[in-house]
């Protein structure tokens, strides 16, 4: 029993002097790998000051590979690329997330909403759209949603636009009635380019129906019906558009006046027009009611009176575009210079008379619904340069 106790109180020390060995030797190689991962980021970052970008991305690959969690080393590359305007570089890193099994689905989700801006920036709207369609269901599905509309504004897509906008609607993204109804009012014009007024009719009608505030539709309607015949009719939907869009109400003016003209409701008309005035000037306004009361009973049939209207309206507006009208019917004391004065102020005014995007301040002689300048959709207030 003693040589044994002996034997195993010498092994003791032996046994623990192993164990010490074997931990230091697990520590020393946990030490190696940890150091040799520091060592690949290092490598890329290196390359990457160095301007080698596709020796960097490999490097970073590999040390992808050798440790997963480095996928956000992969997403910071592929974004840095992006911004860079290096766009395939940014697709390959995130084409080689994707092709990941090991990929967690919120990073596979986060890697396709990468790869689809990176087609977009690159200009690849057919490989953007597609990519971006993927994202129904997840978490991008909203910023997805966005990004499509944009790409079916750009390519003049208005079906798929305004089903991508109902959707946006429904799901509670924003009031995309507005949005929806332009679509279709679009729509309703290729239409009607293309001589299928029926069609166009049927579309400007769902049009009013999504957006009953929005002021083109009922404009477009009132078109529609007049060039029909139905005075009736167009005069309603133009009431309503005072009742819903006042604001948009100029923008119809010169309809009314055709309008009361062709049905022979002038008085009518010049009521509705002097009552919308009383609300808020408008030179719109102010010139159908000139050219109104010249022509209804209703006003003083002299054209001197009739244009006192122009009068009115500088006592409160000052307004160049009023003065040189006013001016054009009245006899100077030396009416032989009349011309040359009238042309100099016409020529003054005719910039007061454009219209001018509120978002990017683009001006322009008639007024758009959608911007050419910056795309904007409602960009364009109702007044005139010289009204804003």
């Amino acid at each position: 029993m003693e040589f044994d106790l002996v034997w195993i109180l010498l092994g003791l020390p032996l046994v623990f002097m192993l164990g010490w060995g074997a931990s230091r030797l697990d520590l020393r190689q946990l030490r190696t790998q940890n150091r040799d991962a520091p060592k690949a980021y290092f490598k890329g970052l290196n390359f990457l000051l160095n301007e080698q970008q596709d020796q960097a991305i490999d490097a970073f690959i590999e040390a992808v590979q050798n440790d997963p969690d480095t996928s956000e080393l992969h997403f910071a590359l592929g974004n840095l690329f992006r911004r860079r305007g290096e766009y395939d570089r940014a697709v390959r890193v995130h084409e080689h997330l994707l092709s990941r099994g090991d990929l967690s689905g919120a990073d596979r989700d986060r890697a396709q909403h990468a790869l689809a801006l990176d087609y977009l920036k690159a200009g690849l709207l057919d490989r953007a759209e597609d990519a971006l369609a993927r994202l129904e269901g997840t978490a991008f599905e909203g910023q997805a949603r966005l990004a499509r509309l944009a790409i079916f504004e750009r390519s003049r897509d208005w079906p798929q636009a305004a089903e991508v906008a109902r959707k946006m609607h429904l799901a509670g993204q924003g009031d995309f009635s507005t949005r929806q109804a332009h679509y279709l009012c679009e729509q309703a014009h290729s239409e009607r380019t293309a001589g299928n007024t029926s069609a166009a009719i049927t579309l400007l009608e769902q049009a009013l129906s999504a957006a009953p505030q929005a002021a083109r539709p009922h404009i477009e309607l009132a078109r529609l019906a007049q060039q029909a015949g139905d005075t009736t009719r167009a005069l309603a939907l133009l009431r309503e558009l005072g009742e819903q869009a006042p604001s948009a109400l100029p923008l119809a003016a010169a309809l009314l006046t055709e309008i009361a003209r062709e049905s022979g409701r002038e008085s009518e008309v010049l009521a509705l027009l002097q009552a919308h005035y009383a609300q808020g000037p408008s030179l719109d306004v102010l010139d159908a009611i000139v050219d109104l009361s010249e022509r209804a009973g209703a006003a003083p049939a002299d054209q001197g009176e009739s244009r006192m209207w122009y009068l009115r309206h500088l006592e409160h507006e000052p307004s160049l575009v009023a003065a040189a009208k006013w001016l054009a019917g009245e006899r100077l004391e030396h009416e032989e210079f009349h011309p040359q004065i009238q042309a100099a102020l016409d020529t003054a005014a005719r910039p007061l008379t454009r219209y001018r995007c509120a978002a990017c301040g683009f001006e322009a002689r008639q007024h758009f619904w959608h911007c050419p300048g910056c795309q904007a959709w409602d960009s364009y207030p109702a007044q005139r340069v010289e009204e804003l």
